[in-house]
């Protein structure tokens, strides 16, 4: 582990004269064939193809290994693979470690497209998936079956936020099988406020898509791997074909520089947002994993360094679609789309039976409306001021 304050690691890891050639920034090198100048070069590159060495574009050019460098530097693993999404990665990364036969732990309340996966895909290959309640500590040792290959964790939880015991998970899982391996996606922490690997998970995957890149214009996924894992993750995504252009890169890198300052003012502001919502008359509760109204938010404040922008509030009614187009129709600085993590303020609402669907294990336990918020970088009284707007709307 770096002695390194993380804000201090995120301005310098992967800055090497290396791959920045002088400049401060890593140099943006595309390209797909690499030239050797003599066959005992072309002998060498071949030889360390996988260890940094420029042999082929979809291994990586120096704006890739920049970015591979800095992800190794920040999240504390044996290696990073880059992916087009975070989709991407949480697909390959699960892949890499799965085969025909074998048998899938994932968290009931995953990400959709994780789920979709699973149900789709990975049954298509004759892997069986077992969906889990995300607040199963210890007892996830009962479901660990002889073929478990993979144990997958998203904490906190997609939409409903729960912060799960993953100390206690993990111990379980080790206790019975020390070979199984063990994912999380890492996306809400964007791998700084919760330091996955040194908690005793194999692979914390991101959805670089968010808090790395920060703003809105680039997609990436990425996938940090601790020494037991990474070769078998590396050379199994670069099998499936597996890579990300050098413009991605070096967009994911520069967006590195400034996420330290970006998550504390996404920190400070979702933090005082949610504490007002918890006061409000029209809200029955706050899903932040900061407040204790959130589920597993006392592993939150044992685990996690601070929060970022994305929670979720339950109304105590059920809008009908008419509200709900009147609430989300008329805000100034929030607006509806997917993905989160960038610096603008997004809204989106869920039915309690819509999220049941999605939830193999664990329903829900509410009956109103649930609103989920990214709360982006505006000035934090204009964001409480649309909001109140928007409740009164609906009242």
């Amino acid at each position: 582990m770096s002695s390194q304050n993380i804000n201090t690691q995120l301005v310098t890891a992967g800055r090497s004269k290396k791959f920045g050639q002088g400049a401060v920034n890593s140099v943006i090198q595309r390209a797909s064939s690499l030239v050797f100048d003599s066959v005992a070069d072309k002998k060498q590159a071949t030889a360390n193809r996988a260890n940094g060495e420029l042999f082929y574009g979809r291994r990586g050019t120096l704006t890739h290994f920049s970015l591979q460098q800095a992800m190794v530097e920040i999240e504390g693993g044996a290696g990073c693979y880059l992916y087009p999404c975070g989709a991407a990665a949480v697909a390959n990364t699960i892949l890499a470690f799965v085969a025909a036969g074998d048998h899938l732990l994932m968290t009931g309340a995953a990400y959709e497209p994780t789920q979709d996966f699973c149900n789709v895909v990975l049954k298509g290959l004759n892997v069986d998936t077992t969906y889990y309640d995300p607040s199963v500590g210890a007892d996830i040792a009962d479901k660990i079956q002889p073929n478990t290959k993979v144990v997958f964790l998203e904490s906190p939880s997609s939409i409903t936020m729960e912060v799960q015991d993953i100390p206690a998970i993990v111990k379980a899982v080790r206790a019975i099988n020390p070979e199984i391996v063990i994912i999380v996606d890492n996306t809400w922490a964007a791998g700084v406020l919760f330091k996955a690997l040194d908690h005793g998970v194999d692979i914390s995957v991101q959805a670089g898509t968010k808090y790395i890149v920060g703003h809105s214009d680039a997609m990436l996924g990425t996938a940090v791997a601790n020494s037991r894992c990474w070769e078998q993750l590396r050379e199994r995504s670069y099998l499936m074909g597996q890579m990300v252009d050098a413009d991605t890169a070096y967009v994911a890198a520069r967006g590195l520089r400034t996420m330290g300052v970006r998550l504390k003012q996404h920190h400070e502001s979702s933090i005082k947002i949610a504490e007002w919502l918890a006061q409000h008359p029209q809200v029955e509760r706050v899903n932040h994993p900061a407040l204790p109204s959130c589920k597993g938010h006392a592993f939150f404040m044992r685990d996690f360094s601070g929060s970022c922008g994305l929670f979720s509030f339950v109304l105590k009614k059920r809008l009908d679609s008419q509200q709900i187009a009147n609430f989300l129709d008329n805000f100034t600085h929030f607006s509806m789309a997917y993905s989160w993590g960038g610096y603008e303020s997004l809204i989106l609402t869920n039915q309690p039976e819509e999220l049941n669907r999605i939830r193999p294990a664990g329903k829900v336990d509410f009956d109103g409306t649930l609103v989920r918020v990214h709360i982006g970088l505006e000035d934090c009284d204009d964001l409480l001021n649309d909001l109140a707007k928007g409740l009164e709307r609906i009242a």
